[in-house]
């Protein structure tokens, strides 16, 4: 299969990308804010994780839509950086068996959105 036969869904596959990344991201502040899906009890108002929650939902929303797209998902990058190394990287040195997987996973396709933009399937898209 020649490697340019996808080529000219590019645009459209970036905004797939986005709304998926978007939506798996605003499950994650939904569970921390909202315990939905089952989730913990919601942690105290203005604690860090309170406030990964809100940047959670927030920028997932943002992201999801195509909103604002490429401040948001820098802002989430650097949330799931910071979470990484905070959370995740004390555990251990390997991100498989410290859990941050998925944190370094989002962090690298929202910095990538956040160079690329949202696609043509976005809010952005339309107000241009």
């Amino acid at each position: 299969m020649p490697t340019t036969r996808f080529a000219p869904y590019a645009p459209q596959l970036l905004s797939v990308l986005r709304i998926m990344a978007g939506l798996l991201f605003l499950a994650h502040g939904t569970q921390k804010l909202l315990g939905f899906p089952i989730g913990g009890g919601a942690p105290a108002m203005m604690s860090m994780g309170w406030i990964a929650g809100v940047i959670e939902l927030v920028t997932g929303i943002l992201i999801t839509i195509g909103l604002f797209t490429r401040p948001a998902a820098f802002l989430a990058s650097g949330t799931m950086a910071f979470a990484y190394f905070l959370a995740h990287a004390p555990r251990d040195f390997y991100p498989v068996n410290n859990g941050g997987d998925a944190a370094i996973l989002f962090c690298f396709v929202f910095l990538y959105l956040a160079a690329a933009g949202a696609g043509p399937w976005s809010v952005d898209a339309a107000r241009k």
